[in-house]
């Protein structure tokens, strides 16, 4: 059986890591930042020394591929993307992406040229921690979203993804969308703390939560800390705690697996002394059963009406981004579970909690996940750590699964 270079894979992770490289060890590549472009630029020349052939769409994601003896067949589909978080590590996303090289190169060291083409692919955008939404730019190659109301995302600057990615030079002239895959895969850490927990390397990923984006805005009246009674205000803050404790309640309305995140409060104008007019929340709700979700999003609408019927503030709430929850294709997930038996590897089945490019190339192809354990569930987060072995582990997997998609192989 053959196996991948574990030398190799971690030390190109670890060359990537020095990109955007943190004082606490972790990465900086906000997407379309002079650092993305410069792991962008890193990625393309490996690609290119490998002998891959490479395109670059109008949404600058990337596309390296390997022939393959019948270049005409759709391809087998690997990737995922290289941005990343302000405070990221160095596994999320990037992992996904080498380890679709570290496949490619293994089989030219092999000598073993593929029936069908291999292409790796890293999607812009996909955390959508300066651009939101997040996964733009594989929501983009598959229909979801445009690429007008793509290039009108702004940062918190007001610079536009469009003109930025003019800027880094990686604003291709074309779509590919219309094309067809053979399969596709993603491997990527898990980002939670339930591989490690269970003792097992290899998480065999079905399917993939949805998920569901608002901002909430608590509109009152701008006034001066001091001088004006706590009765007589409309302080949007105040009102809004009531609400907010009820939101985290839908976790347990509706658990055991939904959840609540408030990731960002922005008071306005944001000063000491007074009483702000306008708070912005943002809201993340997720479930893997759509029904669920549709049940959350009539709770919110009711109570963000109700809660403030009878205050002098006011509140709406704006869905910003949807993502239904996803089912894979029942053969690449069985490819990679075979993958994990003939590798003797410690195995569950899982969800995914996170959202990836993986939920929108579903639609178009079939497609598997492949999770590896990281260290204390930690993703996001400049301590973000997988251990070497398990890196090496989750790849080898990634190879003999899509060996197994390919015809004159199975």
């Amino acid at each position: 059986m053959i196996h991948i270079s574990a030398n190799r894979l971690w030390s190109r992770l670890m060359d990537m890591a020095a990109v955007g490289a943190t004082v606490q060890g972790g990465v900086c590549r906000l997407a379309l930042s002079d650092t993305d472009k410069k792991g962008r630029d890193l990625f393309v020349n490996w690609c290119r020394e490998a002998g891959c052939s490479i395109r670059i769409d109008a949404m600058g994601n990337i596309f390296a591929r390997m022939a393959g003896q019948n270049p005409h067949h759709p391809p087998i589909l690997i990737g995922s993307h290289l941005d990343s978080q302000p405070t990221g590590g160095k596994f999320d996303g990037v992992y996904g992406v080498l380890a679709g090289l570290e496949v490619i190169e293994t089989l030219r060291d092999q000598q073993i040229v593929p029936e069908i083409p291999i292409e790796i692919v890293s999607w812009t955008n996909e955390e959508g921690a300066r651009f939101a939404p997040a996964m733009i730019g594989s929501g983009v190659h598959v229909g979801v979203f445009d690429l007008d109301y793509a290039y009108s995302r702004t940062d918190k600057s007001g610079l536009t993804l469009g003109a930025e990615l003019q800027k880094i030079g990686y604003r291709g002239s074309k779509m590919f969308s219309g094309e067809n895959y053979s399969a596709a895969f993603e491997l990527h850490i898990e980002q939670g703390p339930i591989l490690e927990k269970e003792q097992k390397t290899i998480g065999i990923v079905s399917g993939i939560q949805g998920i569901r984006w608002y901002d909430l805005i608590v509109k009152g009246k701008e006034t001066h800390a001091g001088p004006t009674p706590m009765e007589y205000r409309a302080d949007p803050v105040k009102d809004a705690i009531p609400l907010l404790q009820y939101i985290y309640s839908l976790a347990d309305t509706y658990g055991p697996l939904a959840k609540v995140t408030v990731g960002y409060l922005d008071a306005s104008p944001g000063v000491k002394n007074t009483v702000p007019g306008q708070l912005t929340i943002s809201l993340d709700i997720r479930h893997p059963d759509a029904s669920v979700l549709e049940a959350v999003d009539a709770d919110l609408k009711r109570a963000t009406e109700n809660f403030f019927a009878d205050r002098p503030t006011t509140a709406t709430l704006q869905e910003i981004w949807y993502s239904p929850p996803v089912s894979f294709h029942p053969r690449c997930v069985e490819a990679v579970r075979q993958a994990t038996n003939d590798l003797g590897l410690t195995s569950m089945e899982m969800f995914s909690g996170a959202g990836h490019d993986s939920a929108y190339i579903a639609r178009i192809a079939p497609t598997a996940m492949i999770f590896v354990p990281c260290k204390d569930g930690l993703s996001h987060n400049e301590a973000e750590y997988a251990a070497p072995e398990h890196v090496a582990a989750g790849c080898d997997v990634l190879l003999h699964a899509v060996l197994r998609m390919i015809p004159s192989l199975t």
